[in-house]
């Protein structure tokens, strides 16, 4: 194969991350859930009504990524990830037109937009690990980054940038959620489709230079070598493990997206660390900006370093320091510097899951099928976002008052579901190559 025929395998880094940009949208509902949830705003929602449009969104992106993953195989990457962004840029617009409603803000957002998130996010991940076998955590890693990062922009952008979309807009006399509702829309329609150009697959037996694959017969550990199918896979003890450790882990991460608005507002106003809502509001804005950037430097670091660590090692420690900071975040967030502190530990060992799972799903069961494999493993990323938010709605809603204490069982639950999953990685072992 000539080198002047295959494409610069970097490119498709850079469409990745213009494609992640924009899936990482569903990362910013925090941004949102105030207006929406005030008392005397026009939408009136409670606490478990915006956490349902969120774990929908999260739900749906992952039922609609194990379809993507076998029509992406079936069709080729590009044609899929094209969907994605038409379907996404959609289900903004329409949620900007017809989201005055609980009801239709569960449609739109949450099922039409995440079914656009699940279309395209595989994409980037199956065609990176086939250009990049010998970067496998690295590449995952930053494929995915910019839908850490892309939070980030749209919170900004939303809720404090040139004055705040939120607060400064009205396109068609639509309020402010859902003309920024409209604008994402246009926005994620356009950046998709610019990044669906280069994904690409590599040419048949492509293999960077200078690197060879590792031996078929090394079975002592997981590297790729086993190549199973779906079906296969599923009837592996690594798939569930791999599948437990990533609703545990994934559990506490997706809580905190949802609730770290809500819950900073409550706890800084509570130990008298802000005067009042709007102060508490700013730091808990702060927070979750900072979140979001962690979000993304975790995904490159966590798979950069599994790269030279091994992926068993890195999930075990990425899930043990996340049960540890779940534990302790209710107290830390009494204070401005502890709630920023939290959120950047807690969203950097996060990020980590969308790094080492793909990468771990590519060392188990096989480069080659890695796209639809990781679809199923992903459907434990679904139930995590139901579980997640809807628990810490769940105990906002019941509290007494509003108090405060109602933050602490959720981020219990959610530490020792880390620290569970901790305890599976120890256990994990590759899988036989009779495994099928």
């Amino acid at each position: 194969m000539s080198e002047q025929k295959v494409m610069n395998r970097w490119l498709v880094v850079v469409g990745a991350i213009l494609i992640q940009l924009c899936l990482g949208a569903i990362y910013a509902w925090s941004v949102f859930t105030k207006q929406i949830t005030a008392v005397d705003g026009i939408y009136g929602f409670s606490a478990k009504q915006a956490a349902w449009v969120f774990s929908a969104g999260l739900a749906t992106f992952a039922v609609v990524m194990v379809i993507a993953g076998r029509l992406q195989a079936k069709l080729g990457p590009k044609p899929i990830a094209v969907a994605g962004g038409i379907v996404l840029g959609a289900g903004y617009i329409l949620g900007g037109f017809l989201g005055s409603s609980f009801v239709m803000q569960l449609v739109c957002i949450g099922i039409i937009g995440g079914a656009g998130i699940g279309l395209a996010y595989v994409v980037p991940i199956a065609v990176g690990v086939k250009w990049f076998p010998d970067k496998k955590g690295m590449i995952s890693g930053l494929a995915v980054a910019g839908f850490g990062f892309g939070a980030t922009l749209w919170v900004k952008l939303a809720g404090s940038w040139f004055g705040g979309l939120l607060n400064t807009t009205s396109l068609f006399g639509l309020p402010g959620v859902q003309s920024v509702f409209f604008i994402y829309g246009i926005i994620f329609l356009v950046l998709v489709l610019l990044g669906s150009l280069v994904m690409k697959n590599p040419p048949e037996g492509y293999k960077p230079e200078g690197w060879e694959p590792p031996s078929a017969g090394a079975t002592a550990k997981a590297t790729g070598s086993v190549e199973l199918t779906s079906g296969e896979m599923l009837r592996t003890p690594q798939f569930y493990a791999i599948w437990l450790m990533f609703i545990g882990s994934g559990l506490a991460g997706l809580m905190v997206i949802y609730c770290i608005r809500l819950f900073g507002v409550d706890a800084l106003q509570a130990s008298g660390a802000a005067t009042d809502a709007k102060a508490a509001g700013m730091i808990a804005g702060t927070a979750m900006a900072w979140y979001a950037i962690l979000n993304g430097l975790g995904r490159i670091i966590w798979g950069t370093v599994s790269d030279k660590i091994g992926r068993k090692i890195a999930l075990f420690l990425m899930c043990l320091f996340q049960g540890v900071i779940m534990l302790f975040f209710y107290k830390m967030g009494h204070s401005q510097i502890g709630l920023i502190i939290g959120a950047c530990i807690i969203g950097f060992n996060f990020g980590g899951n969308f790094a080492l799972f793909p990468a771990a799903t590519a060392d188990f069961f096989g480069n080659k099928n890695v796209g639809t494999n990781y679809g199923w493993v992903f459907l434990a990323y679904g139930i995590a976002g139901i579980a997640g938010p809807q628990i810490a709605g769940y105990f906002k809603d019941a509290a007494k008052g509003g108090e405060v204490s109602a933050w602490v069982t959720p981020f219990i639950v959610a530490g020792i579901s880390c620290l569970v999953a901790a305890v599976i990685g120890l256990l994990l072992k590759a899988p036989k190559r009779d495994a099928a």
